[in-house]
């Protein structure tokens, strides 16, 4: 009997460890057992991201919908989330990632100094940005408009701006800034520039300015958070394809982002990203854009 008590105490031994090893408490929505069971290349970015089990971040911190700093510290947002999903493909839990500010006026200069290993942030795919950083993606198509005061009624588009008479408000260094420059009749007059949209939000509620300029989804964030003060004026007029930044020269590491944004377009985590987030300020997600595999 003596043996047979002893034998059943050390198979209950043996279950504990292998329940422990298969993730108990400290393995539970930790994401290290995924990690450790997942394997890269030898050298390559997506192992060594693997191996330090930690993913830096770019994105902005005032945009709603898509990086916005909630009552958590941390960004929230469908960029916030398609980097998660990004991490959780590399092995890393997301509660590894950290997230580093990143203004449009820096997007570029992060990445080549290598403070972030990815930028996820309203990041337009363009020829000029690809000379110094390279693009995953597109993961999602923008359309740059024009938000204005709820009693405005004299802006309508951005031809309303070639009177002169009208100050617009956007970004430095972001793609709509300088888009707005070829509707204006005076660029230096009327074209108001500040590192935030934050900033030119509360300049259009002050009225410094007569209008806010940027991407459509960014704008309904704004007027979802404050609908009697502001709205939309006309329709977009630029298409505003996001992608993930990532080094020029880590081919590898871009491919991987883009077969990880082929994964979730395919099996629905784009799509549930998109509903938590920007989808519910009345934006459409559409169809999963086509990737460019340059």
């Amino acid at each position: 009997m003596r043996i047979k008590r002893m034998a059943a105490l050390a198979a209950v031994a043996a279950l504990s460890v292998s329940l422990a090893a298969c993730g108990g408490e400290d393995g539970a929505g930790s994401g290290t057992n995924d990690g450790a069971a997942k394997s890269f290349a030898a050298g390559s970015t997506m192992e060594k991201l693997n191996k330090a089990q930690k993913l830096t971040v770019g994105t902005k911190f005032d945009q709603p919908g898509f990086g916005l700093k909630g009552l958590s510290g941390k960004p929230e947002g469908f960029d916030v989330e398609i980097a998660k999903l990004i991490a959780t493909e590399l092995g890393i839990p997301t509660d590894k990632i950290e997230y580093v500010e990143a203004p449009s006026k820096v997007r570029e200069d992060v990445i080549v100094n290598s403070n972030v290993d990815l930028v996820a942030a309203t990041y337009t795919i363009n020829d000029k940005r690809k000379e110094r950083i390279a693009f995953a993606g597109p993961y999602y198509e923008a359309g740059q408009n024009i938000m204005v005061r709820k009693n405005e009624t004299a802006i309508t588009g951005p031809d309303s701006f070639a009177d002169g008479t009208k100050k617009v408000c956007s970004v430095t260094g972001s793609t709509p800034a300088e888009e707005i420059k070829k509707h204006v009749k005076d660029v230096v007059s009327q074209v108001v520039l500040f590192d935030t949209y934050d900033k030119c939000r509360d300049a259009l509620k002050g009225s410094q300015v007569d209008a806010v300029t940027t991407d459509n989804v960014i704008l309904l964030g704004y007027i979802a958070k404050d609908e009697a003060s502001f709205k939309m004026a006309g329709n977009n007029f630029t298409k505003e394809p996001y992608g993930i930044g990532v080094k020029k020269e880590d081919t590898d590491f871009r491919n991987f982002v883009n077969d990880v944004l082929e994964k979730i377009f395919a099996d629905g985590r784009w799509k549930k990203a998109w509903d938590d987030t920007a989808g519910k300020f009345g934006a459409t997600l559409g169809t999963a854009p086509t990737l460019n595999r340059y």
